[in-house]
């Protein structure tokens, strides 16, 4: 079973993002599980001085939610060209010694927005923080939901059958590779 981590970079009730995590667990492929990380309002700044003197227990699960899991996948908005403050503050915190849990780890990153271009930038910055920590990035699979207001109802469930199609096949190729880098 691959075991996967879902994490949100928006704090928004109604956030796109969030919802295109909930909507991957049916496109799931048979051997995959996805467990979505509580979300990260309650993560404070990241501050060296408070990590010396060890990891406030939030994100202290998170690092271990990211440890235990096989791939990660991470929605992430755009903002102002790059991710959003809340998920580089939480990667700063889980990516800090000792035994960084990021090293090796198979992400796949999405993003939705109401923009036409979706989250393309943002997903060039978080595929280089990333990349720095270890992680591989599925390669050649972008997944940028432009214009997200005509892809969700008002209830935030999906109903663009191309992006649901498209989000599959992001699905399969993290477990694919989760599988053999395992």
């Amino acid at each position: 079973m691959i075991k996967i981590l879902g994490i949100s970079g928006s704090l928004r009730r109604a956030s796109f993002n969030t919802a295109l995590l909930h909507a991957a667990p049916p496109l799931l492929p048979e051997g995959a599980s996805l467990e979505f990380h509580a979300g990260l309002r309650d993560i404070p700044p990241y501050d060296e001085d408070v990590r010396q003197a060890g990891f406030p227990a939030v994100v202290a699960e998170l690092r271990q939610s990211v440890r235990d899991a096989d791939a990660l996948l991470i929605a992430t908005p755009e903002y102002n060209r790059s991710i959003s403050g809340v998920l580089k503050n939480a990667i700063d915190w889980v990516s800090r010694p000792p035994d960084q849990p990021f090293n090796g780890k198979v992400v796949a990153i999405m993003g939705a927005s109401p923009g036409a271009l979706g989250t393309g930038l943002a997903h060039y910055h978080l595929r280089q923080v990333l990349s720095t920590l270890g992680a591989y990035a599925v390669p050649g699979a972008e997944m940028l939901v432009g214009n997200a207001a005509t892809k969700f109802d008002a209830s935030g469930a999906l109903t663009d059958d191309p992006t649901r199609v498209h989000l599959q096949k992001l699905l399969n190729r993290l477990v694919v590779l989760a599988g053999q880098l395992r």
